[in-house]
Order: C-alpha cells, then structure tokens, then sequence
C-alpha cells in the first residue's frame, strides 16, 4: 500500500528525474534525455498519487497539503509541455524548483491524510473541481514568471517582448480556459451539495474576482497590445488574487465559517 509515510521515496525520485531533465537540457551532448526523465519523474509522481487515492478511498485533495500535491504534479506538467512545445529550458528548471518547493513543505509540514470526507465532498464534481483548477494554477504560475522575465529584462533592456508575450499568452489563454471550466464544475457541485450555484462565499468571491482579473488581461492583450508594462503589472495582480483564492482566503475573519475552507485533519 501507498501511505503517506512513502511520500518522501516518491518525491525525491522524482525530483531526481526532474533535475536530471533540467541537467540534460542544458548540455547538447545528453539533451534527448531530458524528456525521458521529465515524463519518468510524472509517472513516479502519478503512481504516488493514484496509490495514495486508492488507499485513502478518496481523491487527496480535501487539505491544502494534498492540494500541493497536485500542484507540484502539475507545475511539472506544465513545464514539459512547454519545453516540447518552445524549448524553453529555463521553464524546466522553474517547474522543478518550485515543485520541489512545494514537496519540502509537505515534507516539513505534513497534516493529517483521514480517509473522511464530509457529506459535500462526496460529490462526483469534487475532484474534477479541484483537479482541473490545480492545472489552471500551474499555467498561470509559469504565466506570471514569465510576465516578471518580460517586466525585470527583457523589458528593460529594449528587446522586443513580443515573442515570451506570445507563450505567456497561451498559458493564460488555457489557465483561464481550465479555470471557468473548473468554475462551472464547482457550481455543480455546490447546487448538488447545498442546493444553490454560488452564494458570493469568500472563496467564491476572490474566485469571481481572480477570473475577471484575468479575463482584463486578455481583453487588454487583445486591444491594447502595445501596453506590454500595464498588462504584465496585471498578470502579476491577477496571480496575487490567485494565491488569496487558493489560500490566502482561508485566513481572512470572514472565512472562518466558509464551506470552503480547507480542513487540516
């Protein structure tokens, strides 16, 4: 069985793999390497998190460690397909830094993994709810590096941005994509669990308010493509409203008594 006492095999295995990709694509001779170790890191990972399922008998993503989980999975993710898709190494090396980032904490913050699920939870929209925004945060995560690239050098050295604005459009493109999707999977499942669509919760709120954000930015791109340094200020606000969505929101007064609120055991 995979207990979460495995965790710390699997997460250095797979950092391993992922520093191996990242070592290989920067040296020419062993670069075909580096998606072999990319794609075998995510299914050391991925065999974690199914087994990790299987033996809690529910999706691990009821705590804000569990949700972590799916994050560093998915900020790898992400990395991959970029570098597939532009070559973009140093994508590689943010992706696992930031993945690893992530295991550390779960590794020095471990919570409570209870096989209980409240009654709201069970619903068949919770996972897909949570699993699909976890990849709509990873896009926007590796967007707003980029957007902070473009303002601190790119920008400032006169060069022309449009090339990274390009790739950091279609991450907010597909980020947001995900986003409404999972949006639309979460008024589902509040109708099925407590009988309404949305009822401007706290998490709800700063979700409307994160999806607006980033629905102005494409808007802006779209029609004022020459404002490079204000839209890139935006995405840089638009993931800060992310994070007080995700997690910020859970400390705020107002939250306390909020369905939504990640439980910690």
């Amino acid at each position: 069985m995979i207990t979460w006492d495995a965790f710390i095999y699997f997460a250095f295995a797979s950092l391993f793999c992922w520093m191996g990709a990242v070592g290989c694509a920067y040296m020419p001779n062993l670069r075909r390497w580096t998606v072999p170790l990319m794609s075998l890191g995510l299914a050391i990972f991925a065999v974690f998190l199914i087994g990790f399922w299987v033996v809690l008998e529910r999706p691990p993503l009821r705590t804000m460690g569990e949700t972590r989980l799916w994050y560093s999975f998915f900020l790898s993710v992400v990395g991959l397909i970029t570098y597939l898709k532009w070559r973009y190494r140093w994508i590689l090396l943010y992706s696992t830094v930031l993945s690893g980032v992530f295991i550390f904490i779960n590794l020095l913050k471990p919570e409570i993994h209870s096989k209980s699920l409240m009654p709201a939870l069970q619903s068949p929209w919770f996972a897909p709810h949570v699993i699909v925004y976890m990849f709509a945060y990873a896009l926007l995560g590796c967007s707003f590096l980029i957007a902070l690239y473009v303002l601190y050098s790119v920008y400032k050295k006169n060069k022309d941005p449009q090339p990274l604005l390009s790739v950091t459009d279609n991450m907010v493109y597909a980020g947001f994509a995900f986003m409404t999707i999972g949006m639309l999977f979460g008024a589902l499942w509040a109708k099925e669990a407590w009988g309404h669509y949305w009822s401007w919760d706290p998490k709800e709120t700063w979700a409307a308010v994160t999806w607006l954000a980033y629905l102005l930015y494409i808007h802006l791109r779209w029609y004022a493509p020459r404002y490079v340094k204000e839209t890139c200020i935006l995405l840089i606000v638009s993931f800060l409203f992310l994070q007080m969505c995700w997690y910020g929101v859970n400390y705020l007064p107002a939250a306390q008594q909020s369905i939504h609120r990640y439980s910690m055991s």
